[in-house]
């Protein structure tokens, strides 16, 4: 889906624990996003992944995706199956405001 959204340069899949992985540190971890985009526009876009049966486990994953997008380090989303009605790839286009 990355492939296919406006504004996307290229994408790479996130290897968890490849020692030049993309990582967030948490209060006991580490947070490995699935997927490193860049934009058009020379902004990082960090994608995770979560399943309905593990969506209420990462909440602290998504503050620490939210505080690293507030303080500049790029866009930051997590996405499920469905999240407000939208299947993943309406999730992806609301983040980068596609249509």
């Amino acid at each position: 889906m990355l492939d296919s959204l406006k504004g996307v340069k290229w994408w790479v899949r996130n290897v968890a624990k490849h020692p030049n992985s993309f990582w967030l540190q948490t209060s006991r971890d580490r947070t490995y996003p699935d997927f490193v985009a860049q934009l058009d526009d020379d902004r990082i876009f960090v994608v995770e992944y979560k399943g309905a049966d593990r969506w209420a486990d990462a909440s602290e994953d998504r503050a620490i995706g939210a505080a690293w997008e507030r303080a500049g380090g790029g866009l930051y989303l997590m996405v499920g199956k469905r999240v407000d009605n939208l299947d993943v790839r309406g999730q992806l286009r609301r983040k980068l405001g596609s249509t």
